[in-house]
């Protein structure tokens, strides 16, 4: 049975229906269009403006359970919908995936070879004869994998991309650092607009939250102004405020 429109996304063309699994993806999308409310993504107004269905279609995309919905069918923008533009050289992919739990995953534009972060499939890998980088104690997760990553020390895997061991997610979680300026931080750490600040996610610790908090305290001593997650909110902050407030946060994360 096709899942309902829900009720609390305002009433209008568009709309998410009940089998939304409050991923936030479509909200990191479609700010100010879709907002979290009774732990489900629900559209607060419609959108008006080019730019505003532009972000509609984005959310339609990112969905990993396709359930942002319009009761007729609607135009497709003009503009390119996915990759969206984080930088000049990185994007974000969408068509995210329910095996991820709708994880965002970023392509980014390199010289010597471009880059996947955290792509979900590996057709990818496959197709393009890629080098897949990952950690070893995380390796059942791609056993596809070309180039496994041993221990607790930072990893030059390509010029300028720095792999950066930080248990705590999972005993093999690792965050990616291009050209000391982007950090592709997976489900270690993230922005939260809510907090006005940098998160972990406790609830989403699956191996020991101790270790992620002495990782993200060891994080600190590398310079990054962009934090691109896989969930939670991307930001952008110049790179001593970054630092500060992630020391910041490991103070918080130890006294809890």
């Amino acid at each position: 049975m096709k899942p309902r429109r829900n009720t609390d996304s305002v009433p209008g063309e568009w709309y998410i229906d009940t089998a939304c699994i409050n991923c936030g993806a479509s909200r990191h999308v479609a700010p100010g269009l879709i907002v979290e409310r009774n732990d489900k993504s629900v559209f607060v107004r419609q959108p008006v403006t080019p730019e505003e269905h532009l972000a509609a279609w984005r959310a339609v995309l990112v969905c990993p359970t396709a359930s942002v919905r319009s009761e007729t069918k609607q135009p497709r923008p003009n503009a390119a919908i996915f990759p969206e533009p984080i930088t000049s050289d990185v994007w974000r992919c969408g068509f995210n995936a329910r095996s991820s739990f709708g994880a965002d995953s970023y392509f980014a534009r390199r010289p010597d070879g471009n880059l996947l972060i955290d792509s979900p499939p590996d057709k990818y890998a496959l197709k393009f004869g890629a080098r897949v980088w990952i950690h070893r104690e995380d390796m059942s997760a791609a056993p596809y994998a070309t180039d496994l990553l041993d221990d607790g020390s930072a990893t030059d895997v390509a010029a300028g991309v720095r792999a950066i061991p930080v248990p705590g997610h999972t005993r093999g979680s690792v965050v990616y650092l291009l050209d000391d300026s982007v950090l592709f931080s997976g489900d270690s750490l993230a922005w939260s607009p809510r907090a006005m600040n940098l998160v972990a996610f406790r609830d989403a610790c699956w191996y020991s939250w101790s270790e992620l908090t002495e990782s993200l305290g060891k994080l600190s001593a590398y310079r990054f102004d962009w934090l691109l997650p896989g969930h939670g909110w991307l930001t952008h902050l110049p790179a001593e405020e970054m630092r500060a407030r992630l020391l910041a946060l490991v103070v918080r994360m130890r006294k809890n």
